[in-house]
């Protein structure tokens, strides 16, 4: 008989209903459980494309052994970590600070109201069992050192709340610093920073770009594109359809954990989009081609969100469960799909052996060609026939969910994409994107009738929308809708942009100290208030609200989001300058306010104006056309001209592109 779980919507959730555990999700029907049978509350958050948390739940929550105890000795707790990032980075800090590393699955054992005492990642049966025993042991027996590693924690976990701001911004030097760092930690054998496992660090490489802009230097060039060209021809990138999976085990970007993450495709779409304007790339425009083509092919919904994750693991032919498997080929595959000399022809451009590189079979890769995707007509014949046969495997599982955050960043992304590449498919799939994020994702109070922003939402769910929007979800509408007005022209996307910064700054904002709380002030609270700092995986919730108000400020006028944005900054003066490669997000709003906004209008129908202005990538220009709003960049501006401003004092209006382009040279 299912649990509880079988009631919620996250994909993630829902894989856990047959479990013999007796699951609770989050919310107060468990804490009240707790407390009434005074047994801690066992946690345990993960999330659906995660590998070794499929490989616990297999050996521990489906076993009846494993469920019996968890049952008995505690109130036990599943967290989806997607639909809940507050809960997940609340305890996350918590088993960081008691075991020194962090992870999925995370496991935590708390008191009845919610306070952490001891935690860790995975675990396998033998050690599980004795590990409830033992807490088992220590909660009944020896309460007062549960109470002491509480207070210890409880302490730590407000560290981010309690950061003062100080008085000057964060140096201009910080970016060089930060520059520096990475050009220290690049590997420069086979690209990206340190060592294995390795990430995207997308937001380091963005930044690397803007130093590149200021002032060309072939070793930043060198980083970056070596970094670059390696991601894209190891197996972390998939050469049949697209896409990257999640971060390689190596160091030579070849055997990826295959989970694919929509978040990680607006990064890297936006990394690669830049680099393939300013370094001349077609390689890079082909890259992200064959992102946006995955996107739309195979997590799209039809109203026009974005689905979460396609899991690492698939079934094989005989029902059992492997990591990468939908992904790998065999030589002998190949020849059985594809007539002989295009299997050859295959075999050879995929580097594809008898031996294998992953598992005794292969993930398709260019690592001895790095750098060249060009692909010849009959390769292309080929990837299409390899793609249509991948089809007719068993798919990974595919995360429905639709988040709020990682949406509306691929929007932002998507609308760059569709600008510099012209695009007009891809501005459409954004727009629509961004519609469905407003009409699903925001929802009316029926006692106040005011609206209320969502976190997540899913087709089959009652209701759909659930979850309170977090900082980082607001932060990314504010960037996406902010970015669909200026490459649509339509003022209702700025409207809609303010929108959500005034219910940003109103709900979230720290009045004590500046910069946001992660959760809003009138939502659920946990036993800590805390603030998303760090950009990680994905930006934080500060650094992109830094960014995103700072042009959005320059856009309106209102001065309220500008000064918001540079007290977020003032919280970072400090800590950043300690570690400025952590915060590569956070220094591209530094970057932004040390170099200055430019503020530029095209006035009246002037389409030969507006795109010459959108085949240039502008990282510290704002540009607006089309319907005009209250906003002095549209104040006595006369039709018909290209007005380049800063704090809206402007260079003598361009008539011609000649003449926008020498403004642009003054300033930009």
């Amino acid at each position: 008989m299912p649990n509880r779980l079988a009631l919620e919507t996250s994909p993630y959730l829902r894989q856990h209903q047959d479990n013999p555990v007796d699951w609770f999700s989050w919310g107060p029907q468990a804490f009240t459980e707790a407390k009434s049978r005074n047994v801690p509350i066992l946690l345990s958050v993960g999330y659906s494309a995660c590998h070794w948390c499929h490989v616990m739940a297999h050996e521990c929550f489906e076993d009846l052994e494993t469920a019996q105890m968890m049952n008995r000795l505690f109130v036990n707790i599943k967290v989806d970590r997607e639909e809940r990032p507050d809960i997940d980075a609340l305890y996350m800090d918590a088993v960081q600070a008691m075991s020194g590393r962090g992870g999925w699955p995370m496991t935590v054992f708390m008191s009845p109201d919610g306070q952490p005492f001891f935690g860790g990642t995975y675990f396998p049966k033998p050690s599980f069992l004795k590990l409830m025993t033992a807490i088992d042991d220590a909660w009944h027996n020896r309460r007062a050192d549960i109470e002491n590693n509480i207070h210890a924690l409880i302490e730590s976990l407000g560290r981010t709340a309690a950061i003062t701001p100080d008085a000057s911004l964060p140096s201009f030097d910080l970016v060089a610093d930060a520059c520096e760092q990475f050009a220290n930690s690049f590997d420069s054998q086979w690209g990206g920073f340190g060592s294995a496992p390795k990430f995207p660090s997308t937001m380091n490489l963005d930044l690397l770009i803007r130093q590149y802009l200021d002032k060309p230097d072939e070793s930043i060039k060198t980083i970056v594109t070596t970094s670059l060209d390696a991601m894209a021809s190891g197996g972390m990138y998939d050469h049949i359809g697209g896409g990257f999976s999640r971060y390689s085990v190596d160091e030579k970007w070849l055997v990826p954990h295959f989970e694919k993450m929509l978040y990680d495709q607006a990064l890297l779409l936006r990394v690669y989009t830049h680099a393939a304007i300013v370094f001349k790339s077609e390689s890079y425009k082909q890259i992200c081609e064959e992102i946006v083509e995955y996107l739309a092919r195979d997590l799209r919904h039809s109203g026009g969100g974005f689905f979460s994750a396609e899991d690492a693991d698939s079934l094989d032919e005989y029902g059992h469960s492997h990591e990468g498997h939908f992904y790998v080929f065999t030589p002998s595959q190949l020849r059985e799909t594809l007539p002989p000399e295009e299997a050859k022809i295959a075999i050879d451009y995929y580097e594809i052996t008898d031996a294998g590189n992953f598992e005794g079979k292969n993930i398709p890769t260019r690592l001895n060609h790095r750098g060249d995707f060009k692909r010849s007509a009959i390769v292309e014949k080929i990837r299409s026939t390899l793609l249509a046969t991948r089809a007719l495997r068993n798919r990974p599982l595919l995360d429905d969910k639709i988040l709020t955050e990682w949406n509306a960043m691929m929007t932002a992304s998507l609308v760059e994409a569709a600008t510099l590449f012209k695009r007009a498919d891809w501005l459409t799939m954004a727009e629509q994107n961004g519609e469905f994020l407003y009409r699903e994702l925001r929802v009316q109070d029926p006692d106040t009738d005011s609206f209320r922003w969502f976190r997540s939402w899913q087709q089959s769910g009652q209701p759909k929308a659930r979850h309170r929007a977090l900082a980082a979800d607001l932060a990314h509408l504010i960037d996406a809708f902010t970015r669909l007005g200026e490459a649509t022209g339509k003022a209702i996307w700025f409207a809609r942009a303010e929108q959500v910064a005034d219910d940003l700054i109103t709900h979230h904002w720290d009045a004590e100290n500046g910069g946001l709380f992660t959760v809003a002030q009138d939502a659920e609270q946990l036993i800590v208030r805390q603030k998303d700092l760090l950009d990680n995986a994905t930006p934080s919730a500060n650094s992109t609200a830094a960014n995103a108000l700072m042009r959005l400020g320059a856009i309106s006028g209102n001065a309220k989001f500008t000064q918001a944005a540079l007290a977020i900054l003032q919280l970072f003066t400090k800590i950043a300058a300690g570690a400025p490669s952590a915060f590569g997000n956070l220094l591209i709003a530094v970057h932004l306010h040390h170099k200055g906004m430019t503020e530029i209008a095209v006035t009246g129908h002037r389409p030969d104006l507006i795109d010459h202005l959108k085949n240039k990538w502008l990282p510290t220009a704002v540009v607006i056309f089309g319907e005009p709003f209250d906003s002095p960049i549209w104040r006595d501006r006369r039709p018909g001209f290209a007005y380049v401003c800063q704090n809206y004092a402007c260079s003598a209006p361009a008539a011609t592109v000649e003449e926008l382009e020498k403004a642009l040279a003054l300033i930009v």
